[in-house]
């Protein structure tokens, strides 16, 4: 089975993992940050959900999902990000040095990001193919 780790800080929004387990996702949720990257040093996921949120405060980072990053590229996971639209060109800084393979604008439905991960899953066919 697939493993996806759900990483809500702010929330704001609806809890996916029914939609996680329907298609085929066995979930893990964290609240923190700090959680989430304990967690990733200790299991491999397939998939990372998890938000983007603005820290004007930080001096050497825009935000806490450059630690979630870190630890998502030491297992190649495909990561879905949650942003603000007002935070939108903070986050255009971070795109500039990682990849990620979906991004979802506040407010998001369910079908938002069941589009989402199905655009991974096609994704994942299209590597194999290659």
């Amino acid at each position: 089975m697939k493993k996806l780790l759900s990483v809500i800080e702010l929330g704001g929004y609806e809890d996916f993992s029914s939609l996680y387990q329907e298609l085929g996702y066995e979930v893990t949720q964290e609240i923190t940050t700090r959680k989430a990257i304990s967690r990733l040093k200790r299991t491999s996921y397939d998939v990372v959900v998890a938000e983007f949120n603005y820290q004007h405060t930080f001096r050497d980072r825009l935000s806490n999902l450059e630690s979630i990053i870190a630890g998502i590229q030491k297992q190649n996971a495909q990561c879905i990000v949650i942003y603000e639209k007002e935070f939108e060109n903070h986050l255009a800084t971070l795109r500039q040095q990682f990849d990620f393979n979906a991004e979802l604008s506040l407010p998001i439905t369910c079908e938002d990001m069941r589009l989402a991960l199905q655009g991974l899953a096609g994704h994942e066919a299209s590597a194999a193919v290659e």
